[in-house]
């Protein structure tokens, strides 16, 4: 018998599976994920103009987004394909950074939580944000790329700090 550390995709011998929720109550979930691009200083400011040559960044971004976290069970091997009810992908100019700011919310009535498809939505967004302005940019940085809400479920709610 292996020693899986409580991961819940190993069953007994090790051997990776997908976890079975059709004893889990079906209850309102939600989670939220959060990352950022950052880019040099010209590559902001041609994304807040509006400057850049594939169109507009956001908005392309933020459907890219949304497309991603309906498609999360096909792209993680082990991930259940969910009824989402609701995705929403925000994405925020951050001069500080110089950057662009990700968050996505993604909700669902079901028996499993909908982390997975935040954090894919926040992937896909931030790659999204990448491709289309890779042409003057290729040191951009994606990253802090993490789970900051999770609630539902028997684990109940869990916010970052």
């Amino acid at each position: 018998m292996a020693d899986n550390k409580g991961l819940t995709h190993f069953d007994a011998k090790g051997e990776a599976h997908m976890v079975d929720v059709s004893d889990k109550a079906v209850t309102d979930r939600i989670a939220t994920a959060v990352g950022h691009v950052k880019m040099n200083k010209e590559t902001f400011d041609i994304i807040a103009e509006g400057r850049a040559k594939k169109g507009d960044v956001l908005t392309v971004a933020q459907l890219a987004g949304i497309m991603g976290a309906k498609q999360c069970s096909t792209l993680i091997p082990l991930c259940h394909p969910l009824p989402i009810t609701k995705v929403s992908v925000d994405l925020s100019m951050n001069a500080d950074l110089p950057g662009v700011d990700i968050n996505a919310t993604v909700k669902t009535t079901g028996q499993t939580g909908v982390e997975m498809e935040a954090l894919t939505a926040v992937n896909v967004a931030a790659l999204t944000v990448y491709d289309m302005t890779k042409a003057v940019d290729k040191t951009m940085e994606i990253s802090g790329i993490r789970v900051v809400l999770k609630d539902g479920g028997k684990s109940g709610r869990f916010e970052a700090r």
